[in-house]
């Protein structure tokens, strides 16, 4: 079905637009994933023209009711956003958001922390330095494509002792001591390399912003890819500003379409497009996420 559709929609290519326009002109359930970060609310005013905060809700719905239209039935939006903080406090308008995309008629699936592990240091009078933003999981029913086993984990160290030496309790117990309904048995991990996940990814920031005031690492949309999607997919990204996401499709062999507004970030993300494609003389390079 994804080579179908991508037959008749012209895919890989960046469109310069306004994101809600350019949705527009898109057919119905086309896409099999969204991933997008947009402009966070009045920030980074001098590259970005930023969203008032009490306008937020209001600008981003209708953008939300034509991903919607256009994402397939079995597709996955994910949603990165973090709410600033002015006057002292948190502002509520991603959780208002949540809310009234649910009356839309998302399902508001999942929540992914992406903690940023080089986060940079810093000092405010009454919080500390963010280290995570948010990764917000929108579906349009219950039933959805996900590839759990494409994002698995090493189970890690502390496997070496704890399976070392088992009791019969370990290789039995199904049910909780303390009557809590989590009972575990142990030995179900014995020869296992890999595990899933949890909802947090540990993930660094990149370095350098390779031109984009905003931009997140490759390894980001590169996980939520391979979680949700299979070689040939396509993916939308609205506000694609350097082409990161675009990028991570062609590393996994995934189709792409992006939207940008601004001229100067459309071009950064064709340019950032072409020198991934001269690196890899056009080879798909599956990116390993875990050491």
């Amino acid at each position: 079905m994804a080579t179908e559709i991508s037959q008749q929609l012209q895919v890989d290519r960046i469109i310069r637009g306004d994101s809600l326009t350019v949705l527009k002109s898109l057919p119905d359930s086309c896409i099999n994933l969204v991933f997008t970060s947009p402009p966070y609310a009045d920030n980074r005013k001098s590259t970005y023209e930023g969203i008032p905060i009490k306008e937020y809700v209001a600008w981003f719905l209708p953008i939300a009711w034509e991903v919607k239209r256009v994402l397939s039935d079995d597709g996955t939006f994910i949603l990165n956003i973090k709410e600033r903080t002015e006057g002292g406090e948190r502002q509520t308008y991603v959780i208002e958001l949540i809310l009234k995309m649910r009356k839309q008629g998302w399902l508001w699936t999942e929540e992914y922390i992406w903690h940023k592990k080089n986060c940079y240091p810093g000092k405010w009078p009454n919080r500390f330095r963010d280290a995570w933003e948010r990764c917000l999981q929108f579906n349009k029913q219950k039933r959805f494509k996900m590839y759990q086993e494409a994002v698995m984990v090493p189970i890690g160290d502390w496997s070496q002792k704890r399976l070392a030496k088992l009791s019969e309790t370990d290789r039995t117990r199904d049910e909780s001591r303390v009557g809590s309904g989590f009972g575990k048995n142990i030995s179900n991990w014995l020869d296992r390399q890999f595990v899933y996940p949890t909802n947090v990814l540990h993930l660094a920031t990149e370095c350098a912003n390779r031109g984009h005031s905003a931009s997140f690492p490759l390894s980001l949309p590169t996980w939520f890819i391979k979680l949700f999607t299979q070689a040939g997919d396509i993916v939308l990204d609205p506000f694609i500003g350097s082409g990161t996401t675009a990028i991570a499709c062609l590393a996994q062999n995934r189709r792409y379409i992006g939207i940008e507004a601004m001229e100067s970030y459309y071009e950064l993300a064709q340019a950032s497009i072409e020198k991934w494609r001269a690196e890899n003389d056009g080879n798909t390079a599956q990116m390993s996420l875990w050491p």
